[in-house]
């Protein structure tokens, strides 16, 4: 099967990057959102994205044009209907997921094929309230989408070779680097990362250390471009906290278990910098 229209639910962080590399790779390209305010906000982003790239001349005017000319925003999910492939990229809410899979499955043409962008939610789950489990996966791109290079694809036991090769061509025409992994908490990279944020996080919390020494002992004594806490920051707290949950739902390893600092920072709205104060503040 060839992917020639892509459909994005979601224009939020992660899903207005995944539109972009997109409609940069020369898809055409529909994205969702649920009210027209959140549209409007989610295609400005894509489309400051775009200018920045022009700025630092990473991508000609032209190029940035016929990008953004490939991009078309809706607010009724039943414009799925002629898409090859959706891809879900709502917030990490497993009831959320299956309600929108649910919906796409009812619209979407019978071949297409569908993706959820979930860092640690069973993908198997999700699928399991559509009428296509063998056409369903995951596809868990890393933030930015325009600038890292890694895609994780998830296999469930229904997930057919077909589609795991469809998925893995289209992966590679964005530019990405294909790591596959069957449908397991965490995948790779959030399995390995999480136990290491929450333990910087602990760290802090009894005082080892101040968490520019932790981030610094990190990225100089581990080669690593950006410390623990640091990067907690980039991720977004709650979306550390939500994965570790998720991981620890399942597996009920004590190192997945969020620290009470973790929590705190959460409900204060310390998120990082999405909201301009977390570990370290953002202007």
């Amino acid at each position: 099967m060839e992917i020639k229209r892509v459909g994005v639910v979601g224009c939020g962080q992660m899903g207005g990057g995944i539109v972009q590399v997109c409609a940069q790779s020369g898809y055409a390209v529909l994205v969702s959102e649920i009210n027209d305010n959140l549209l409007k906000k989610g295609l400005a982003a894509i489309e400051s994205s775009l200018d920045k790239g022009v700025q630092k001349e990473r991508i000609t005017k032209r190029d940035r044009d016929a990008a953004f000319g490939r991009i078309r925003g809706t607010t009724n999910i039943n414009d799925f209907a002629d898409c090859d492939l959706i891809i879900e990229a709502a917030v990490e809410n497993l009831d959320l997921k299956k309600q929108i899979f649910s919906q796409i499955d009812k619209v979407c043409q019978k071949n297409a094929i569908f993706a959820t962008n979930t860092s640690c939610l069973p993908v198997s789950e999700i699928a399991s309230v559509t009428t296509r489990r063998d056409r369903v996966l995951g596809m868990h791109f890393f933030n930015p989408v325009p600038a890292m290079k890694l895609l994780e694809i998830i296999r469930t036991k229904a997930t057919s070779d077909v589609t795991i090769s469809t998925a893995r061509k289209f992966g590679e025409s964005l530019g990405k680097t294909i790591v596959i992994i069957r449908d397991t908490p965490g995948f790779i990279v959030n399995r390995l990362m999480v136990p290491q944020i929450l333990n910087a996080i602990r760290m802090v919390e009894a005082g080892t250390a101040t968490k520019e020494d932790i981030d610094t002992g990190m990225t100089l004594g581990l080669n690593q471009p950006i410390g623990p806490l640091a990067l907690a920051d980039l991720i977004g707290l709650d979306t550390v906290l939500a994965i570790a949950n998720g991981i620890h739902d399942i597996i009920k390893e004590k190192q997945y278990v969020p620290p009470p600092l973790l929590k705190n920072m959460v409900a204060d709205r310390h998120l990082g910098r999405k909201t301009g104060r977390g570990f370290y503040e953002y202007k």
